[in-house]
């Protein structure tokens, strides 16, 4: 891997809990940087030069307060671009010299009915409050009809949330910069159901067509609101997180 040999940053944020957090804020320590932890909003607050993220609810939490900086994912899972947990301390020094490179992943916003409703790096979701509760759903791109499936609901996947959700229904690992998103149902009813993949150079409009329970709007691992049928549900993108790529972080198609 080439690299960009940026300049050390004048601080590190590192936002996470744990042992192994504390392992990150040792290692910011020891390189000489100015260590500011706290929460994803303190963090981005204080204008870093780096953020640390420990763990993938960390990572998450950044999105939502729409860092700026680049983000070293620690222990976040596969498809975040990040390190392994024993690879930390070299992974942070990586960071602290400089030694890596921005690799953007794209977010979605979602909005219903027009009202924001929040930001997500992996994974929109539409799926019935009730488990095994089949409902109808419409998705529609570039203003055509995609698809009308019953399911238990439906989900967006970021070619980062590919690597989850989308992964385990059988659909595609996307690769980052793209520009696609793959849509794929829930528990379908059909034995052989279709999954799409999309472009995001337009939003991705989804819909409730039919309901049996209540369906909620999931944004990565968040519920955010209940969702009334026929109500659009407007999936568009919204910028990108700039990962910062280290010599130690794991290939994207790692599994």
């Amino acid at each position: 891997m080439g690299s960009s040999h940026e300049e050390s940053p004048r601080a590190v944020g590192v936002v996470g809990d744990g042992p192994l957090a504390g392992r990150v804020c040792e290692a910011v320590e020891a390189g000489g940087a100015e260590l500011v932890r706290g929460s994803a909003a303190e963090a981005t607050a204080a204008d870093p030069g780096s953020v640390v993220a420990v763990g993938e609810a960390a990572l998450l939490d950044l999105v939502r307060a729409d860092v700026g900086a680049p983000v070293l994912p620690v222990d976040a899972g596969p498809g975040y671009g990040g390190v392994a947990a024993g690879d930390a301390a070299a992974g942070v020094e990586s960071l602290l010299g400089g030694d890596f490179e921005r690799d953007t992943r794209d977010v979605l916003a979602a909005s219903v009915d027009g009202d924001p409703a929040g930001r997500a790096l992996a994974d929109v979701m539409l799926v019935t409050a009730e488990p095994a509760r089949i409902s109808e759903y419409a998705v529609r791109s570039r203003g055509e009809q995609v698809a009308r499936v019953r399911a238990d609901g439906l989900v967006v996947s970021t070619p980062t949330g590919s690597h989850g959700y989308g992964r385990t229904a059988g659909g595609p690992i996307l690769e980052p910069g793209s520009g696609v998103v793959g849509v794929l149902p829930v528990a379908p009813f059909a034995v052989n159901a279709d999954h799409w993949v999309v472009s995001t150079d337009r939003p991705v409009t989804l819909s409730v067509e039919r309901d049996e329970s209540e369906v909620s709007l999931l944004l990565d691992d968040r519920t955010v609101r209940s969702v009334a049928p026929h109500v659009p549900v407007e999936v568009a993108r919204d910028g990108a997180l700039a990962v910062a790529r280290v010599p130690e972080s794991r290939p994207f198609f790692e599994r």
